[in-house]
This record gives structure tokens, sequence and C-alpha cells, in this order.
């Protein structure tokens, strides 16, 4: 038993390092970069609260554990904007391979576990990692429209740029939260371009 809790204690020492994995998005204030950790927990409240909203039934405990984990491969990845220029077959070569790493530091029944949820969210098939992905698009829209947009500013982000790369996520697992976020969207990208 020793030695389970030890590896347990060791995955979650790890998991710490995600609180300093600053992500191009900003806190809504747009008084610094937000960490990753505060994404996790910020987007697991978010799938609580909007879980009305799905277009499917889902398990809202496996959304929510799904996004606990979900960004914790940026501890060796480190996080790609969404709007970034990164190439996509490298950063998923990387992020397995973190998966691997991290998850693995756990006992083998939690390791298998946590990187199968973890697969399940990367391959969005399911209702439940459907609606974890839109949520995941969501937050960081609201945190720049209430921060200016600004790192839609950052790195020149255009409205289509947010629909194709967050709308049909985002849609495709709630729809009627797109829409309300869709208007928002219009309304900014009205006023300061885009």
């Amino acid at each position: 038993m020793t030695a389970r809790i030890n590896a347990q204690l060791a995955f979650l020492t790890e998991a710490d390092k995600l609180k300093s994995t600053l992500r191009a998005t900003t806190l809504c204030d747009g008084s610094r970069r937000e960490n990753s950790g505060e994404h996790s927990w910020h987007i697991a409240l978010y799938a609580m609260v909007l879980a009305e909203h799905t277009n499917r039934p889902v398990n809202i405990d496996r959304v929510i554990r799904m996004l606990l984990i979900h960004d914790l491969v940026e501890i060796d990845a480190g996080d790609t904007p969404i709007h970034g220029d990164e190439d996509p077959t490298e950063i998923a070569l990387i992020e397995q391979a973190a998966a691997t790493r991290i998850f693995g530091l756990l006992p083998e029944d939690q390791a298998r576990q946590f990187r199968d949820l973890w697969d399940e969210f990367e391959a969005a098939e399911t209702d439940d990692a459907i609606f974890a992905k839109s949520i995941d698009r969501v937050q960081p829209v609201i945190s720049n429209l209430e921060s200016g947009g600004q790192s839609w500013t950052d790195y020149n982000v255009t409205r289509a740029q947010v629909e194709t790369r967050v709308g049909q996520k985002v849609h495709r697992g709630a729809p009627a939260l797109w829409a309300a976020l869709k208007a928002r969207i219009d309304a900014w990208f009205d006023t300061n371009g885009g």
C-alpha cells in the first residue's frame, strides 16, 4: 500500500507544475495570463454550470474528470494557443509522450484510467468528450470578451478564425451556447474590426 500511496503522491506533486504553465489567455480582468491549473479548474466549473446546454445527455462527473486532467500534458508540452501557428502533428506527438510519462507516475490501474479518459477527450467522439471539448473552447472566449480581446489582439485573430477554431467545436456540443457566444463575438468584432 505504501508504494501505491507514494506513486499517487508523486503524480499529485507533478501535477502541481501545471500551476506554473502560463497560457496565452488572460484572466477576465486582463491583469495577467492565466495558468493551466486555473484554466482546468475554471472549465470544470463552467461544465457544472453550463451542462444543461449540451445537445446530448452527458455524465457530468466524467466531463469534469476529463477537464481536470486534459491539460496535464502541458507540464511537458507547454500551452499551445489555439490561434498560434504550431504544427498540430508535432504537438500531438509531444502531448502523447507527455501523457505517457505523467499518467505513468500513477499506479497501473489509475494510469490506465486517466490515460483512457485523456485519450477519449482528445478523440472527441463520445458525447462526454464532445461537450468537454466545447467547454474547453468557451472559457477562453469569455476571457477575451471580458478582457477587451487581449489574446485575440496579440495573435491578430479574425472573426473567421474564432468561428472555425472555436465555433465548430462549441456548436457540436452545445449549439445554444454557441449561438449566445456568437452574438457577443460578433458584437466585439463589429466594434474592434477583424
